[in-house]
């Protein structure tokens, strides 16, 4: 066959573009995964920096309580000790109820995630559609 020849063009022509509809759909799903990489990682980090954070609070409030416990119930202690420790119990009671329920909250309205990375599928999808 020569180039000159009826059909030989069309057949090259439509070999070509799904070549390239099948090089952007690769670049269209490397770019996504890219994005969902990306949004993991950032997860990760931010896991991680929390958990970290959390312990030095937790270590440093623990050890604060201690010293203040020891502190109110030294000074009280000829005269109301037993009713110090009980408002002190009240307050940790409290405190602690407290952050179980911001706990709770923020664990019910974090976001979902690869929610962008999702997001951009049903666009992509919705393009194509």
């Amino acid at each position: 066959m020569t180039d000159s020849e009826p059909g030989t063009h069309e057949a090259f022509g439509l070999f070509g573009s799904l070549r390239r509809a099948l090089a952007h759909l690769i670049e269209l799903v490397y770019t996504r995964l890219e994005l969902a990489s990306v949004e993991v990682e950032a997860t990760v980090r931010h896991a991680l920096s929390l958990v970290l954070w959390s312990i030095v609070a937790i270590f440093c409030g623990s050890l604060s309580a201690l010293l203040l416990v020891l502190t109110i119930l030294i000074a009280f202690w000829d005269t109301h000790r037993l009713l110090a420790a009980g408002l002190i119990a009240v307050f940790f009671a409290i405190v602690s109820i407290s952050a179980a329920l911001v706990v709770r909250h923020r664990i019910r309205t974090r976001p979902r995630l690869l929610a962008a990375s999702i997001a951009e599928l049903k666009r992509d999808a919705a393009a194509l559609s």
